[in-house]
């Protein structure tokens, strides 16, 4: 009996070390921020007025899933509210980092007139003190939008004083491009930037934008 007793203990041993080295593989992480103007893709999403923004991702190894959210204004009473949900996989070949993934858009009072999906393949490069990176965003067409491809390439430089300097420049395709400098620094789980961005549309220049924009992070 004791035998089996200690043969039943070790068993509960091995298996609850297996499951803790399991779920040691799964991280859960979240994020908050606080921003003077959401801007996406060079364009105020918030009617250039402040936004509190937050979410939560799951990783798995290389795999990954989250949502984030964020209050928007279009200018209307029909939403004040913008929910993304997204999955990807993201690793390294030969130095070299890569993330493949879709995204999922959602306004939910909005649902026909706005909501869409992109999916999106990214490649980085980082060195000590420098980085480059590129993404395209595919749109994906549905009954109700045909969502337009937007490419976008970046580069950052480490500044003494951990301060960081990123740039970088993005076409949407049949609506404008953008391009973004930003200077930001971090203290432990703050994060704390501030942004030049330019909008230029390809059709009305009466829509194009010019923002500076202050966010603080807090990532826990």
């Amino acid at each position: 009996m004791k035998s089996i007793k200690l043969s039943l203990s070790l068993a509960l041993i091995a298996t609850m070390a297996f499951a803790e080295e399991k779920s040691s593989d799964i991280s859960i992480s979240a994020n908050m921020s606080i921003t003077s103007n959401y801007v996406w893709r060079g364009m105020t999403q918030s009617h250039n007025s402040a936004a509190v923004q937050g979410g939560v991702d799951l990783d798995y190894k290389d795999l990954y899933a989250g949502v984030w959210g964020s209050n928007v204004d279009f200018s209307d009473d029909k939403n004040s509210l913008e929910a993304d949900i997204y999955a990807g996989y993201a690793s390294e070949l030969e130095g070299v980092g890569f993330d493949i993934g879709v995204i999922q858009y959602i306004y939910p009072n909005m649902s026909d007139e706005y909501n869409f999906a992109e999916a999106y393949f990214g490649l980085s490069k980082e060195w000590e003190k420098f980085g480059l990176s590129a993404k395209y965003s595919l749109g994906i067409e549905t009954d109700d939008l045909d969502p337009e491809d937007y490419w976008e390439v970046g580069a950052s430089v480490k500044l003494p004083y951990d301060i960081g300097l990123a740039a970088s420049y993005g076409d949407y395709d049949n609506i404008g491009t953008n391009y973004l400098v930003r200077l930001n620094k971090s203290f432990e789980k703050f994060d704390l930037s501030v942004a030049y961005i330019d909008f230029n549309h390809d059709t009305d220049s009466s829509s194009d934008e010019e923002n500076v924009v202050a966010t603080i992070s807090f990532s826990f």
